[in-house]
């Protein structure tokens, strides 16, 4: 059982990249363009205003490379501080625990992405579209038996 969980892991890491990555960026595209209810239940984020505008460009652009795929780990990251920023300066001086303090999409966010920084990609990304023609090289070197060094 074990061994057909292990083959299915990359693909569910991958799915599992794929819906963080969407949610997140649909949160900056409802404070940036005011879609899907927008910004707090309405409206967008003024231009340039601290730390709403930077934390929807973030999570927008942030959001769409994880989804895709591409610098997985440098946009999960980013993403991942720029939540735990939310968490600490916006939801924490409300009171101790997310529950009580509107924190929990910020809290699961960071800790999501952080496990893509750690994780990496998994299957269905371009990323691994990219790297294909540089990593076979590098198999066929692992397999390669190595040379017996002279003591």
């Amino acid at each position: 059982m074990t061994a057909k969980l292990n083959q299915g892991q990359p693909y569910v890491l991958g799915l599992f990249r794929i819906v963080i990555g969407l949610l997140f960026a649909c949160h900056g595209a409802a404070s940036l363009f005011g879609v899907l209810g927008g910004a707090m239940g309405g409206g967008t984020v003024p231009t340039g205003a601290w730390p709403g505008w930077y934390a929807a460009v973030i999570q927008l652009v942030g959001g769409g490379l994880v989804l895709l795929g591409v610098g997985t780990r440098s946009a999960a990251f980013i993403s991942s501080g720029s939540m735990a920023y939310a968490y600490f300066a916006m939801h924490q001086p409300e009171a101790l625990f997310p529950l009580q303090n509107q924190g929990e999409s910020s809290v699961l966010f960071c800790w999501a992405l952080l496990l893509l920084v750690f994780t990496g990609p998994g299957a269905l990304a371009l990323d691994g579209l990219f790297s294909s023609r540089g990593t076979a090289a590098e198999e066929k070197k692992s397999e390669e038996p190595a040379a017996a060094v002279a003591a």
